[in-house]
């Protein structure tokens, strides 16, 4: 039965979340530093910072800190901002919108990019322009984010002067400055996974233009466009949507560089302020809240996978 399916895959993420709350804690922990030393400076003496970390529950045992975090969690209570003094969830939420813009266009700019040239390259197999594409598809995989932004950012915004170089505007503002402040660091974090996707579009395609029916098609007369879109494109389409599924869960993890880079205001800049801050509830939250989308994304990825594609087979009453 699909929903046996869904519970069973349900059950089988359920333990990594676990063990990504308890690695997320325990490095926070074992991180030297903790919230008490930042706040009250260098110049605290070991009376006051020890009734401080009394204060904020710092002096229980590690064990003990974590189970109550964790009953917390359970109940939906990610803890409450040593520094910002807000619940975790409202912090997180303030600071969503960027990082959900950023990933949302990232990923058309990916998609874009990544399915002309994967179907071109396939298209044009053994040429020079199916190497070319390939090539450049292999040099954007090792090349970070970071430098990519930080170029753009020399380019685009220093001697031509045509983007700000960083900041942020809402949606509300207008889309044309919304895209301003956005469209440099979405290409900056989506070239690396058009680069990938571009290789798994050319391999599928690759895979169904050997197909009989695809020969078949030719042998019709049918345009290569509409062979190659409506015939190779169509049944090549399900490996490489489920690689755009999980690139989209990528990305949300690469966005704390690239926020950090142009000083966007999201969910990765939050994360870094919180850890320079040591804010363990901010960072705990967060992370963890960051792994629960990646795994809720690959959920859909698989669901979606085992729904279209006709070899997965199960009973769906």
């Amino acid at each position: 039965m699909f929903r046996n399916y869904f519970a069973k895959r349900i059950f089988t993420l359920l333990p990594v979340l676990l063990v990504v709350a308890v690695v997320d804690f325990l490095i926070i922990h074992m991180t030297p530093g903790d919230p008490a030393s930042v706040m009250l400076g260098p110049q605290a003496t070991l009376e006051e910072l020890s009734q401080l970390r009394e204060h904020l529950g710092l002096n229980l045992p590690i064990y003990l800190q974590f189970w109550n975090w964790l009953l917390g969690v359970l109940h939906g209570d990610l803890g409450t901002s040593i520094f910002m003094n807000m619940p975790v969830t409202e912090a997180i939420w303030e600071h969503v919108g960027p990082t959900v813009s950023l990933t949302l266009l990232a990923e058309i700019i990916t998609i874009l990019i990544a399915l002309p040239l994967g179907i071109m390259a396939a298209k044009s197999r053994g040429s020079w322009k199916d190497q070319t594409f390939m090539v450049i598809a292999l040099l954007g995989i090792p090349v970070p984010s970071f430098w990519i932004g930080l170029n753009l950012i020399m380019l685009l915004a220093i001697k031509l002067d045509w983007l700000p170089s960083s900041g942020y505007q809402p949606l509300s503002k207008g889309l044309f400055t919304h895209l301003k402040y956005m469209i440099m660091p979405a290409i900056s974090l989506g070239v690396m996974q058009a680069a990938l996707i571009a290789r798994m579009t050319r391999s599928s395609m690759l895979e169904v233009l050997n197909e009989n029916y695809i020969r078949t098609a030719e042998a019709k007369g049918l345009k290569q466009r509409i062979v190659i879109m409506k015939h190779a494109f169509r049944n090549a389409l399900i490996p490489i949507l489920t690689v755009i599924g999980l690139s989209f869960a990528t990305l949300i993890g690469g966005a704390v560089v690239t926020e950090t880079v142009f000083n966007i205001p999201g969910i990765g800049k939050l994360i870094v302020n919180s850890v320079m801050r040591r804010d363990y509830e901010v960072i705990q939250g967060t992370i963890l809240m960051v792994a629960a989308c990646y795994v809720l994304i690959n959920l859909a990825v698989d669901m979606l996978y085992a729904i279209i594609d006709p070899r997965v087979k199960y009973d769906k009453r």
